[in-house]
């Protein structure tokens, strides 16, 4: 089994910052991408930045110049630093691993943490 536990949500002023985190653990063979979506209410799950193990990144248009995605391979944990937020930012934050455990690939998702900006 895998699990994917996720850190560092919480309230912040607009024009502020935050740092998520999120530690994989369990039966890991390995991890392909590893990767932040995020669901505002009544909206649907989408990607906020992808990073391969390889250390590319990619981001979604809404983030770019404010987000930066980063990970640790060695602890299997995906960071993401979130600068000048806005309050449209403000959704709950999904940390996502494409495992490979138990002979086959799976995609694993976190709990999530809701992150707050105010205006």
């Amino acid at each position: 089994q895998v699990q994917l536990v996720e850190s560092g949500g919480g309230l912040v002023q607009a024009g502020g910052s935050l740092s998520l985190s999120c530690a994989a653990s369990g039966s890991i063979f390995s991890i392909n991408d590893m990767g932040w979506y995020r669901q505002a209410p009544g909206k649907q799950r989408e990607l906020v930045a992808l990073i391969t193990n390889f250390g590319s990144a990619n981001y979604a248009d809404s983030v770019k110049g404010r987000v930066a995605i980063s990970r640790d391979i060695a602890k299997n944990t995906v960071y993401l630093q979130m600068n000048s937020l806005k309050p449209e930012d403000t959704a709950v934050y999904y940390c996502n691993a494409e495992v490979f455990t138990r002979g086959s690939y799976r995609m694993c998702w976190g709990q999530g943490t809701l992150v707050t900006v105010s205006s």
